[in-house]
């Protein structure tokens, strides 16, 4: 009874029921079959609702949801056009900064290829830019910036693991600023080989759209410099950053009235946050109920007696995290994840930190990744593109990915670097 009720929440993920209400039958399921109150499923929430860094999330959130609602998108892309554009592949550049930059607040929900891609795909097709590289591009920076504070995954990350989140914030800079600059590379091999249409350099340009854009670019040096710098708690800097966003839109720009939209934005802000919250605190209680079974440990000892070194386990991880992005969300494989592979990661000596960066990077590349791969389908409803047109336009995207991922992997040092 229990195996085929197993295969039907399987199935229900599978056809698309709403995912929490899967993990919720799941945990309920778990702690029927191993004899405890479902109580502890109930305890467990409240323990990560009452986390202090939880106030953070929905602080962030409602920043990003002010930026995309407000002139962000398009002052960002004058900024980056102004500063980028004359290179060969420019305009990629462009849309790689800025993604980068909006998915950091955003926090991955697709937000950015909503707010962006409407905006960035005419322009990228206007230039000269093929049609699928234009769509991969797209798809798969609505990803970039996970590793650059204030990520919400990291947040996430560092809740569950126990791990400082400063630290993590440290480690995900270089690996994040690597992923850039390969993709950076890419779009000017790209924008040569096809002969994109360049612009003159023009200094006065440039200072007007830095003039225009100066308190949205003020925004992650004021955070990294508040947190890195000792002045702000996590909290803190979640309060600031909000108020800043609407200061800057409201009074500043006046991009947003308080009287007719605010409201709207705030209902906006807590549906995104609800339904996060709702999968995170549902897949923390089955979480401790796997740990309770000790499912952490019959899996540290079934991986003992076949690998031996860390590099083994690092390449199985990576597998496994392959096929975890593929067919969940980054949220709830955080929670679920996590706490099953961090003695394991432990016992190998892999670092809690260096661990964290590798999870979140592959995450990252299995938002692009069918069958569950949030960006296609939001690619896809955005464009109007078929699932199967806007993998193969991201494959050359993941091929460079994947290599990335094998580099932070096997090189520590990239995520470490600020133990040095």
């Amino acid at each position: 009874m229990i195996l085929a009720a197993t295969i039907l929440l399987v199935f229900l993920a599978l056809i698309g029921a709403p995912l929490f209400t899967v993990i919720a039958a799941g945990a309920i399921l778990a702690s029927h079959s191993a004899d405890i109150s479902p109580d502890i499923i109930i305890i467990e929430m409240h323990r990560l609702a009452a986390s202090p860094n939880m106030v953070a999330i929905p602080l962030f959130t409602f920043a990003g949801v002010l930026m995309s609602s407000g002139g962000a998108p398009q002052r960002l892309v004058n900024f980056y056009r102004a500063a980028f554009g004359w290179m060969p592949g420019g305009l990629a550049i462009v849309t790689i900064g800025a993604c980068a930059f909006f998915t950091t607040f955003s926090g991955a929900s697709g937000v950015t290829i909503l707010a962006l891609g409407g905006l960035l795909y005419p322009i990228l097709r206007g230039e000269g830019y093929k049609e699928n590289f234009s769509l991969g591009l797209l798809t798969t920076s609505g990803s970039l910036g996970l590793l650059f504070p204030p990520s919400l995954a990291i947040l996430v990350y560092g809740i569950v693991a126990g791990v400082s989140i400063e630290k993590m914030f440290f480690a995900g800079i270089v690996p994040g600023l690597l992923l850039m600059l390969m993709l950076a590379a890419y779009s000017m091999f790209h924008g040569n080989k096809s002969h994109v249409i360049k612009h003159d350099f023009d200094l006065g340009i440039l200072l007007s759209a830095t003039k225009g854009s100066l308190w949205d670019l003020f925004l992650p040096v004021g955070i990294v410099t508040g947190i890195f710098g000792g002045f702000v708690s996590i909290m803190e800097a979640a309060a600031v950053t909000s108020a800043y966003v609407i200061i800057v839109e409201v009074f500043i720009y006046k991009e947003i009235n308080l009287r007719t939209q605010f409201f709207g934005l705030l209902v906006e802000t807590c549906v995104l946050f609800g339904s996060l919250l709702a999968i995170l605190l549902v897949a923390l209680g089955l979480t401790n109920l796997m740990i309770d079974a000790q499912l952490p440990m019959i899996l540290l000892a079934t991986i003992e007696t076949h690998i031996s070194s860390p590099l083994e386990f690092l390449l199985i991880l990576n597998l496994f995290l392959l096929l975890v992005g593929a067919m969940m969300d980054i949220f709830s494989a955080i929670i679920v994840v996590v706490p099953l592979i961090l003695p394991l990661a432990t016992r190998y000596g892999i670092d809690p930190v260096h661990l964290g960066i590798i999870f979140l990077a592959n995450l990252e590349i299995g938002y692009s990744t069918p069958p569950v791969g949030i960006n296609l389908f939001i690619a896809s409803q955005r464009f109007g593109k078929t699932i199967v047109t806007l993998f193969r336009s991201t494959l050359p995207y993941l091929v460079i990915m994947l290599a990335w991922l094998l580099m932070i992997t096997y090189i520590p040092a990239l995520s470490l670097w600020w133990k040095n």
